[in-house]
């Protein structure tokens, strides 16, 4: 694959959205490290650990696009800002799947070496996505605005 950096994660970006995890066989090494994995994540390593991610993942949100925003690359790094539309068609933190079209940001910082990504960090506007009106019903996330100690509550409830 000869690309620039920033095109790999484009291209990688692009390659997901088809629904087949092989694709990631062309964009990570075997030992690739996830600092930041979603929450949902297999507790297996490197690839297949993230080939497990994202087979999860496909039972939780379907029709996804991602599409990269912004891009700056600096030697090995490449941060992305992303956004990610899906349809939320499986459960999800504890939330029942509502069958409508969501959206998510974030960014991600990837490390390429050889012309594949070895590393990732990234931080993903969940909260967004919890009070977003599509699942803020399914979770009676109102109390959050009134009790601000509800959200941690809840969270702490939720990892048990």
């Amino acid at each position: 694959m000869s690309v620039d950096n920033k095109g790999l994660v484009q291209h990688l970006q692009r390659d997901i959205d088809t629904g087949r995890a092989s694709v990631l066989d062309g964009y990570l090494t075997p030992g690739y490290v996830d600092h930041n994995p979603p929450p949902f994540a297999s507790h297996a390593p490197g690839l297949s650990g993230v080939k497990e991610t994202y087979d999860i993942a496909l039972g939780i949100f379907s029709d996804f696009k991602h599409v990269v925003d912004d891009q700056v690359a600096d030697g090995d790094r490449i941060a992305s800002r992303i956004t990610g539309t899906g349809r939320h068609t499986g459960l999800f933190l504890g939330i029942p799947a509502t069958n409508k079209v969501v959206t998510m940001s974030g960014i991600a910082i990837h490390r390429v070496a050889d012309g594949r990504l070895v590393e990732h960090w990234g931080q993903v506007d969940a909260m967004s996505l919890l009070v977003s009106p599509t699942l803020k019903k399914r979770r009676n996330l109102d109390q959050w605005s009134t009790r601000p100690r509800a959200f941690t509550e809840w969270l702490a409830a939720s990892s048990e």
